[in-house]
């Protein structure tokens, strides 16, 4: 889950001062963790702790209540709400925080339930939640496909046979977009972002060419970065330069459930042997 919070951070900066710039600065003193990262940090807290992923989520959205760029508006009076409902969204916050989904659960119809559940909670549209099940099938398939390979290079022609063709089944997206048709056009949904950050992974070399490319589209820049991140992460490494500066953003109850996380991870049966970047 850290290439989401890499996303989330390099592309805060740029959510409402966009850039199509590829060579954009990484890090400076202009970004910061907004929503996506506390709710992608939510989310693992809910897996390790067994808690519900509503819960989850509004404890720790209570916890940092006004986050570098705030909260949508409905999913703001959600976190405000004693008693929180879902509310019929098909935004792409059901896509953004689903990452540690995609690491935790050993077959795909798991990850496709906990990820729906993950959804449902706020985001209950029919695509709301196929925009959160895509994203983390992609992981989970990019982690097996990594598996299978034992550290070597994964080919470009195999992640898309087995990564990318299969979301694309699963989700009936059209991931054939031309940068022009979505250059510096903000859209929140679901159906609007995730088939573009699939289209960004199928066309990367690598993790950092990814965010660039994310967040230099010019569109909703920390969620884009963040959905986009979260994919990289599980098919190339991290750079260690862009791992350490991000995790110099995030207060110390987040760097906690992140070394939790690693440790729990481990504990999986079937992660055990996994390679490890």
């Amino acid at each position: 889950m850290l290439g989401a919070i890499i996303g989330d951070i390099v592309g805060s900066r740029w959510e409402f001062f966009s850039t199509n710039d590829y060579n954009f600065e990484l890090f400076s003193d202009k970004n910061d963790f907004t929503d996506d990262t506390i709710c992608t940090i939510a989310v693992a807290d809910a897996i390790m702790h067994q808690k519900s992923y509503g819960a989850a989520l509004h404890e720790w959205c209570r916890r940092y209540p006004n986050p570098m760029g705030s909260y949508g508006g409905r999913f703001n009076a959600w976190v405000r709400s004693d008693e929180p409902q879902p509310y019929g969204s098909y935004g792409n916050g059901a896509a953004m925080r689903v990452s540690a989904i995609g690491w935790a659960f050993a077959d795909k119809e798991s990850v496709l339930a906990n990820a729906e559940q993950s959804a449902a909670c706020t985001h209950n549209h029919p695509e709301g939640i196929k925009g959160a099940q895509t994203v983390a099938l992609a992981i989970h398939l990019a982690l097996k496909l990594r598996r299978c390979h034992q550290g070597e290079p994964v080919l470009h022609g195999e992640m898309m046979e087995k990564v990318i063709a299969p979301c694309v089944e699963f989700s009936g997206y059209d991931i054939n977009i031309r940068r022009e048709s979505v250059l510096n056009r903000f859209d929140e949904t679901c159906q609007g972002t995730v088939p573009v950050a699939l289209c960004i992974i199928s066309k990367s070399v690598n993790f950092e060419d990814a965010i660039r490319t994310a967040v230099s589209l010019g569109a909703d820049a920390d969620t884009l970065g963040a959905i986009v991140g979260s994919i990289a992460e599980a098919i190339w490494p991290i750079p260690e330069e862009m791992r350490r500066k991000a995790l110099g953003y995030l207060p110390d109850d987040m760097l906690k459930v992140l070394k939790d996380w690693e440790r729990y991870l481990v504990t999986v049966p079937f992660r055990k042997n996994m390679w490890r970047d």
